[in-house]
């Protein structure tokens, strides 16, 4: 039998526990600034599927592509910070799109917060087989021997093509025009197809096309070369040494998401990409350097990341009044 005081206090102790709801309570959305196909939206299917289990409630992937993905994101970060809206995205939204746009409806930096830096894409520079190079050096030529002739694709100003082709077109002082596209997998798709001559896309978006011959590889940005196509030199390689057009996926909440949750969040993210189904199908086949990283390493990863795009938007000239 419990003493008369703690049999008095009791309810008053319960207290903090019954104010601790359960999450999730109803099922979570996770938003995608991209349409469907791309490596990216593939990833988040595999993680809500797995997510779906682990928390026992549904969790599904919502589509929001274009606007150089601003209204997806836009989205994420004007939802309630209770864990049941969730942002996975590139670096685009949230490094890039910052230093690109001088009017955003949100700051990506201060209205989300990171749960985590999950992984690194290494991306190739691609080409239509058309083309006539069998590397960069060879594209740069083509492009000087007919100005205005070569278009690339990329999904809006800040993306990563935009960026590397910038600053291909300023270092080399060629012309090559750039094409927006609603997302990277149709100015893949347009690049196969003819409608433009290059683009830039990592293995998930360019794998089958690349052993077909509908696209081809001149160089890869990483600094050594892929083990998947260790014929591709690498952009140091090719003598672009300054050219980093890695791209990261992370995954991210409204600002004033409790740090707890995120951190169960995180952990067990983590976990899903260790699982087999999601690590031999998504991960291994298609290159990527999977981080996971906790809240607060995720943060310092991306100020980093976010002070490094400044730089590469100031020298490419990509800044959109």
């Amino acid at each position: 039998m419990l003493p008369r005081r703690l049999f008095l206090a009791a309810p008053f102790l319960a207290r903090p526990a019954l104010a601790q709801p359960a999450w999730p309570d109803r099922p979570v959305r996770i938003v995608v600034p991209y349409p469907p196909g791309g490596g990216l939206d593939a990833l988040a299917r595999a993680l809500a599927d797995r997510l779906s289990v682990t928390w026992r409630q549904t969790v599904t992937v919502d589509n929001r592509p274009g606007g150089a993905t601003i209204p997806g994101t836009d989205a994420v970060a004007k939802a309630a910070p209770d864990g049941h809206v969730l942002l996975m995205t590139s670096d685009s939204s949230i490094t890039a799109n910052p230093h690109i746009h001088a009017r955003l409806p949100h700051d990506p930096m201060r209205d989300l917060v990171p749960v985590s830096y999950l992984l690194d894409v290494h991306q190739m520079v691609l080409v239509n087989p058309a083309v006539p190079a069998r590397d960069l050096a060879g594209l740069v030529a083509a492009a000087r021997a007919r100005p205005g002739a070569l278009n690339y694709g990329s999904y809006g100003p800040g993306s990563q093509p935009h960026l590397l082709f910038e600053s291909l077109k300023a270092r080399e002082g060629i012309e090559i025009a750039g094409v927006a596209y609603r997302g990277l997998t149709p100015a893949v798709l347009a690049t196969v197809a003819g409608e433009v001559q290059g683009t830039l896309a990592g293995v998930a978006s360019a794998r089958e096309f690349l052993a077909t011959g509908a696209l081809r590889a001149l160089a890869v940005g990483r600094p050594t070369r892929l083990s998947l196509l260790p014929e591709v030199p690498t952009l140091i390689e090719a003598g672009y040494p300054e050219a980093d057009p890695r791209t990261w996926f992370g995954l991210f909440a409204p600002a004033g998401t409790p740090a707890a949750l995120r951190s169960r969040i995180q952990q067990d993210v983590a976990a899903a990409l260790e699982e087999p189904v999601i690590r031999d199908r998504h991960l291994a086949p298609n290159g990527y350097t999977v981080h996971a990283a906790t809240p607060e390493v995720s943060a310092e990863m991306i100020a980093a990341d976010f002070a490094a795009k400044g730089e590469l938007v100031r020298v490419s000239g990509a800044r959109v009044e």
